[in-house]
């Protein structure tokens, strides 16, 4: 305790960092207060509770403005589609490759192109949002064409804010901004869960509640260590004399991370996983098999749809891992500057020999990452709340673990610099890339 006591005594000594951090909090207060600023012409007693599904998953993300009709009731979420969908063109499309390559010039041009298909990706959302969320519910108190229009108009300008908040946030405070928002919209749930979850046992169900509390620290500690854990490859730097200094030749090493796709595939299979379900509606009046697959792919805690979700992480984590982890673009680096593996030539064979590790390890990783996504539904099924169990496991606690560990990176950094102890009694948090800043 008395070493917590110093590291934040250190941590507000220094200016630059005192002021980044304000700067965050200040962000983020403002974020949160705009998720609870309706949109004009909604009554909010008529709208109804909060989403399941897709929508729950979106609200969570949120942190309730979805379901709240909010001028943020998008959020973030169309930024992050127009990032992903920019970050799957530049491995398939040549132009946005050649943009890719083009250093600063190419990144700007990327960047204008994102923030337009934001603006097109955020209308088409928002005409579904309005549609299938807010009109059924009756809440609507003016002409429809009306309130169409003006909430297309605000619910873009409040995608656009909240971008603007994130670079802000990114530029002048604390950890990548967008994902920031992203975790505060889930951390927010966390208190009402936790008093939800109390209520819900009592208390005769206290020494319960703790069990399940230890359980969620442990299962967040696994987190940390599968989003921590790489892969280290030697490489070796050749000497270089120039005017009498010797330059080089010390060992290095390549991290390879055993989840190097970070969140990503469990985005994509828990957005492909509501398809069964949906399609099978169709003819789920008058067929059997139709109204089994619909029973069975709509309750997440079933057999058959935790099988066929851990299948498509598994199948989506080598598809985005190979989309971006290159190897032979970090041979042909490696080549260029001189360094080398011990005992493997450059170039192509070092490009092998780095595919060959990226798979091996990407194996267990995948299973690891389907473990941790399905963890939610085993806690449901032990007995623990559906609000308190999204905690245990999925898309919620790995953008948790992964924001709130490159933020300590970041001001583990600052303490470093300004020569202080750093925040680990022995070590230092590694200095690994997060993987789970949208662009994600």
């Amino acid at each position: 305790m008395k070493k917590f006591i110093s590291t934040v005594k250190n941590i507000f000594a220094i200016e630059d960092l005192r002021v980044r951090i304000l700067n965050t909090i200040g962000f983020l207060i403002v974020f949160r207060l705009g998720s609870f600023i309706v949109l004009p012409g909604v009554d909010p007693s008529k709208l109804g509770d909060a989403p399941e599904g897709i929508f729950g998953l979106i609200d969570t993300f949120l942190g309730g403005a979805f379901s709240n009709a909010s001028i943020f009731g998008l959020g973030i979420m169309p930024y992050i589609s127009a990032s992903i969908v920019l970050q799957l063109l530049t491995v398939g499309v040549p132009y946005f490759q050649k943009l890719q390559k083009e250093g600063e010039s190419g990144r700007k041009r990327i960047n204008q192109i994102t923030r337009i298909l934001t603006i097109a990706i955020t209308v088409a959302q928002g005409i579904g949002y309005i549609t299938a969320t807010i009109l059924p519910t009756g809440a609507v108190m003016v002409s429809t064409s009306l309130f169409m229009f003006s909430s297309l108009v605000l619910l873009s300008a409040g995608t656009m804010f909240c971008m603007w908040l994130g670079e802000k946030i990114t530029e002048k405070g604390i950890g990548n901004g967008i994902s920031m928002l992203i975790m505060i919209g889930i951390i927010s749930r966390f208190p009402g869960a936790i008093i939800a979850e109390g209520l819900s046992k009592g208390t005769s169900g206290m020494l319960l509640l703790l069990i399940e509390a230890a359980v969620l620290f442990f299962v967040v500690v696994g987190v940390v260590a599968l989003t921590e854990a790489t892969r280290r490859i030697p490489v070796q730097y050749a000497k270089q004399v120039v005017g009498g200094k010797v330059y080089g030749g010390q060992r290095q090493y390549i991290p390879i991370k055993v989840n190097a796709s970070g969140v990503m595939p469990i985005i994509f299979a828990q957005s492909l996983m509501f398809l069964p379900a949906l399609i099978a509606q169709i003819w789920s009046s008058d067929n059997d098999i139709a109204n089994y697959i619909g029973s069975t792919f709509s309750d997440f805690t079933s057999w058959q749809y935790n099988l066929v979700f851990g299948i498509m992480i598994i199948l989506f984590t080598f598809f985005y891992t190979a989309i971006t982890v290159n190897p032979e673009q970090i041979a042909e680096d490696l080549k260029r500057n001189g360094g080398f593996v011990p005992g493997i030539k450059p170039g192509a064979p070092t490009a092998e020999f780095i595919d060959n590790i990226i798979s091996r390890i990407t194996l267990p990783g995948s299973f690891l990452l389907a473990l941790v996504a399905i963890l939610p539904a085993f806690a449901i099924i032990a007995g623990v709340g559906g609000e308190f169990a999204q905690f245990y496991g999925g898309t919620s606690l790995l953008i948790m673990v992964g924001v709130i560990m490159d933020t300590l990176r970041q001001i583990e950094s600052y303490l470093l610099m300004r020569h202080y102890e750093g925040m680990m009694k022995s070590g230092n948090i590694k200095n690994n890339p997060s993987n789970y800043a949208p662009a994600i």
